[in-house]
Parts: structure tokens; C-alpha cells; sequence
């Protein structure tokens, strides 16, 4: 019987260590009106549409004191962190900046053209016509990093107040109210001794508070659990891996695949696709994503991508041309169902990804995402306006529900449960509820914890090519090219149980493409018996978080991530 990633937690308990009182003194507090956190789309939309409201009411704006809006992120700019395809949905950008041209916006201009292929592994066999999830005419090609940067300078400009390099660690909670966060502690070594350089964290203290943390949110879930918002079905998630390339000629138009590299039988789990994306006349987006109920240990979505760049389609758009930026990120798929079932506690806000809110046949999520910052800078305009007070935000709730959120994540909501039937039946299923908006097959499809899905080894790892440095690239050297300036001495931030069975301990190892986690040679051959490896073998796992970029996958998949020191990790420019 094959091991699951969930039957070997990590020792954490999310409700106690990461959800308290505020433990500072009052005189040492830092006192904001309304604490963001995260400087993503959705945060920085709130940031923005909040500011446009406040800018009309300088009463109100007064009595949220010096620092009317506080956008808290980790990164050490807004953007830093940010990766996606990415393909935008102009509804949202339209909404925030009504009088602003589409040819200001920073993006890489509308989309004219789509081509879907199925590939072979030597054939790329056009879809005509274009699928409906793949129409794209009119949507945005950006680079999610710079449009990160480019928002936050629109939100300073409103006056919002950005503390980068500064990980938000703790929800504080006053007499069932969420009154604010704590930051993290800087300058820590590995065994948590203060280096000479520390900095203790601060209690910042606000009126309302809005988790915008994007995929993963560390408080976001804390905050589910500890205030009762989940859903009755779990969350799911993809993990996308992407190259930005200099190319010698323009891309005319937006490509995606599905089929080959993955492999269609049920057995394997195997599902997800690529895509393709013009960044101007120079230089395109490639990526792969990847479900991570995937069965096969050996199976690497950073490897996957590398072969099939080996494809003539793709080898063809890129061949001769130059790998500028690497990335990876987990997404959000579980759908409707998997979102909480209320999104607001008292005087706080869980906005974008960190609530699920990602249409995945659609591959759209920025839009839902700055969306929902709108949102909820509305709903918190209003319940100060009208008593001074947030602790009650149901007008969040009432304004998504009323919203596309809602409307188009409903329509959607059973599109990637059947892929576990596999790619034919699945990708069957699907289209009839595309065709039909959701009604045939109708019902409610529960999801499933990626992390309780069994794992073998297979021999997926045999298919990958050896990297070549100019097509092809191993995992440390993409990390390096991410911009990642983790100090090999910072204190751990993943947790994970040691040891577990050798088939846990592979999939680790190959899921992530940053190379943070490795089954030592020694380990290895000890759980070899007579040439074969012993999945159930107990192995310990080394850790080597400096090379981490934060995409999230280890909490999918049965460790926990939690928010390394300000300002580590990657420093994303063109993702």
C-alpha cells in the first residue's frame, strides 16, 4: 500500500502559534487604520480603491491617525513575490481606473490570436476551434511582478504607507476581534540566537484588517481555522513553473498544450498544461502547470517543463534565444467548493487566492483577485462610515456574492474533480459543464486534500533530459536566477516530519523545484534491497531552506511553509 504525504504532519498547530492577543505594550504598538497584508493585486486594489474613497472624505480619513493604510509585505518590493501566466481579464484594471486608457496600462497590450494544441511527443495537433476556456481575445498579456510594481506606485501616490521586507507572522485577536498582525523578528541565525544586527517584531494594530497573501496565505488559514471559515471540502492546488525568454522572433498570439509530456491513465494523476505567452515583440512567457494529486514520486513540474521545451512547437519559438527569469508558484484549483464559506471574522477580510478564488479552466485569477481588494475596501469604508467600527464586515460577503467572483466560479465549480477519472473521461466531463455552464453533469463534486493522495515510485525521473545549459536548465541554476538572496544562515521556515518513508521523502524531493529538500545518497542505498528501492523505508530528510522560493507546495503536499525572515526569497522582475 502506497504512503500519503498527510499521514506524516509536521509538528505545527496553526490556530495556537500563529493567532494571539497583541503582546506589546500599548505606547510600543504601531498604529495604522486599516492593515494590508500583502502588496498583490488584491492588496494593493484594496490600497487603491480605499485611498480614492478616503481622498473624498477627509473626515473619516482623519481619524485613522498617521497612517491611514498600511500595506505589510514580505518581499523586498511589491512584486518581488508576484508570479503568473499572465493573462488578465481587463474588468477589474477598468473598475479601479475608470478614466485611465488601456494603452497606460502596463501590460504587454490585448490578446488577437489563440491556438490550443494536443501534443504527441513529436506532433502539436491544432484544437479548432479554439476551445471556449482558451479564448482569450481582449484579455492582457502582463507580467503580474511589474504589474505589482506599477500599482504600488498608484497606491502610494493615495497615500497608503508600504513597509516592504516585513513577513506578517501573527493575527491578533482581541475579544473575538481581529485588531491587527504581528511582523517578524530580523537578523536570527539558523538556531533562532540573535545576530547583532536583530530586530525584535511589532504588534501593528489596526481598525480592520485584509489578508491579501495571495497562494497559501499564512494567515489566511490560520485565520479559516481558527474562526470556523473553512469549507466542508478541502483545497486543492496546481503548481505552475515558468520561464521568461528573450526570443530572435515576436510571437503573433497566445498558445496553450495539453497531452504530452503528462501521461493520460488514471494511475499516474497526471494533469494540467502549458502555455505560451508574446511579452512584446522580444520575449515570451513559458510555463507548466501541474495538479499536485499527482501519484507518481518521481514526477517534477520543473522537469517536465525542461522536456517539453524539447518539443519542435516549443523548441521552435525559443531556439536560439536567451532564459532571462525563472519562477514558480502554486495556484489555487479546488474552485467553488473549496472556498471558505465565509470569508470575513470580525474585523478582517480574506481576499484573492488566499480564498480560492482562481477560475481554473479559465486559467484567470488576477482579476477575481484585485476584484476582491475593491471589495472589500468598499465594504470596510462603509461599516467605519457608518459606526467607526469593523467588526462587522458582512458586506464583504454581501458584495463577492453579488460580484463575477461568485457568478463565475459557480459556473465552474465541479471543472476539476473529474480529471481524476483521468485526461479522456475527465476532460469529457468537463466540457459538458463548460457547454452547459455547470448544469450537466450538475451536483456538487467533492474535492479531495492533494496530500492524502498515495504516492509510489515510478520512473518518471528517467524521461527528463540531462540539462543542456542553453534549452534546458537544472533546478539550482533557476533559483539563481530568480533573484532569490536568502542567507544560508536564516532560521528555518518549513516544517516537516523526519523521517518518513522513502516514497514521501522522493516526492518531496522531486516536487520542488528549488532543491530544498534531498534524500541523501546514504539514505538511498540503505533502502535499497536487491537493486530495487523500498518505498516504506523510513529515510531522513536534509532541508535546505535558503534555496526556497516560497511557491507553497510543501504545504500542499503534507510539510508546512511559514513566513521566512523579511525581504528572503525570490525577487521576481519580469513573472
Amino acid at each position: 500500500m502506497a504512503s500519503a504525504p498527510a499521514e506524516f504532519p509536521p509538528k505545527v498547530d496553526p490556530a495556537k502559534e500563529f493567532v494571539g492577543p497583541p503582546t506589546d505594550s500599548p505606547d510600543e504598538r504601531i498604529e495604522v487604520g486599516v492593515a494590508i497584508v500583502g502588496g498583490g493585486p488584491a492588496g494593493l486594489s484594496c490600497a487603491i480603491r480605499l485611498g480614492q474613497l478616503l481622498a473624498e472624505d477627509e473626515k473619516l480619513l482623519e481619524s485613522l491617525g498617521e497612517v491611514p493604510i498600511a500595506i505589510i509585505e514580505k518581499g523586498k518590493t511589491c512584486g518581488s513575490h508576484l508570479l503568473s501566466g499572465a493573462m488578465m481579464r481587463p474588468t477589474a484594471m477598468r473598475r479601479l481606473f475608470p478614466d485611465l486608457p488601456e494603452s497606460e496600462w502596463p501590460t504587454y497590450g490585448p490578446v488577437d490570436k489563440d491556438a490550443v494544441y494536443l501534443l504527441t511527443p513529436k506532433r502539436a495537433l491544432p484544437l479548432k476551434p479554439t476551445p471556449p476556456p482558451f479564448r482569450n481575445h481582449g484579455n492582457h498579456v502582463t507580467s503580474v511582478a511589474q504589474l505589482g510594481r506599477w500599482l504600488a506606485e498608484k497606491a502610494e501616490e493615495l497615500g497608503a504607507y508600504i513597509l516592504p521586507e516585513t513577513a506578517a507572522v501573527k493575527l491578533l485577536v482581541e475579544d473575538g476581534q481581529v485588531v491587527g498582525v504581528r511582523t517578524g523578528d530580523k537578523g536570527r541565525d539558523r538556531e533562532g540566537k540573535e545576530l547583532s544586527n536583530f530586530e525584535p517584531g511589532s504588534d501593528v494594530v489596526a481598525k480592520a484588517t485584509v489578508l491579501c497573501e495571495g497562494t497559501q496565505g499564512h494567515l489566511a488559514g490560520a485565520a479559516i481555522r481558527y474562526f470556523g471559515l473553512g469549507s466542508d471540502d478541502p483545497q486543492q492546488w496546481e503548481l505552475g513553473v515558468k520561464e521568461v525568454w528573450e526570443v530572435k522572433q515576436p510571437l503573433d498570439r497566445v498558445i496553450h498544450t495539453m497531452g504530452w509530456p503528462l501521461r493520460y491513465r488514471a494511475k499516474f494523476g497526471e494533469f494540467g498544461g502549458s502555455f505560451i505567452y508574446p511579452m512584446g515583440e522580444d520575449k515570451v512567457s513559458l510555463g507548466f502547470v501541474a495538479g499536485l494529486d499527482y501519484k507518481d514520486a518521481t514526477f517534477s513540474v520543473h522537469d517536465t517543463l525542461q522536456l517539453l521545451k524539447t518539443h519542435p512547437l516549443v523548441r521552435g519559438i525559443i531556439e536560439g534565444g536567451k532564459r532571462i527569469a525563472w519562477g514558480a508558484k502554486t495556484i489555487p484549483s479546488g474552485g467553488y467548493w473549496a472556498m471558505p464559506k465565509r470569508l470575513w471574522a470580525p474585523g478582517m477580510c480574506i481576499t484573492g487566492d488566499s480564498a480560492g478564488m482562481v477560475n481554473v479552466p479559465r486559467l484567470k485569477g488576477i482579476h477575481y483577485a484585485m476584484l476582491s481588494g475593491i471589495l472589500a475596501a468598499e465594504a470596510i469604508y462603509e461599516a467605519l462610515k457608518q459606526s467607526g467600527s469593523a467588526r462587522d464586515l458582512s458586506g464583504y460577503e454581501r458584495r463577492v456574492r453579488e460580484s463575477e467572483i461568485e457568478k463565475d466560479l459557480y459556473e465552474v465549480r465541479n471543472m476539476r474533480q473529474p480529471f481524476t477519472k483521468g485526461f479522456f473521461i475527465g476532460g469529457a466531463i468537463s466540457n459538458a459543464m463548460l457547454i452547459t455552464k455547470g448544469r450537466i453533469p450538475g451536483g456538487h463534486w467533492e474535492t479531495h486534500d492533494d496530500a492524502t493522495v498515495p504516492v509510489f515510485i515510478g520512473d518518471r525521473d528517467k524521461v527528463y533530459p540531462k540539462p543542456d545549459n542553453q534549452l534546458t536548465f537544472n533546478k539550482l541554476d533557476s533559483v539563481f536566477l530568480s533573484g532569490n538572496a536568502t542567507r544560508d544562515d536564516a532560521p528555518n521556515h518549513i516544517r516537516i516530519a523526519n523521517p518518513v518513508p522513502l516514497e514521501v521523502a522522493l516526492m518531496w524531493q522531486n516536487m520542488c523545484p528549488a532543491q530544498v529538500y534531498e534524500v541523501p545518497e546514504e539514505e538511498l542505498e540503505a533502502a535499497r534491497v536487491d537493486g530495487k528501492l523500498d518505498g516504506k523505508k523510513l529515510v531522513n530528510v536534509k532541508v535546505t531552506p535558503s534555496n526556497c522560493v516560497q511557491c507553497g507546495a510543501i504545504t500542499a503536499k503534507g510539510g508546512r511553509l511559514t513566513p521566512p525572515e523579511g525581504g528572503d526569497g525570490p525577487n521576481y522582475q519580469v513573472t
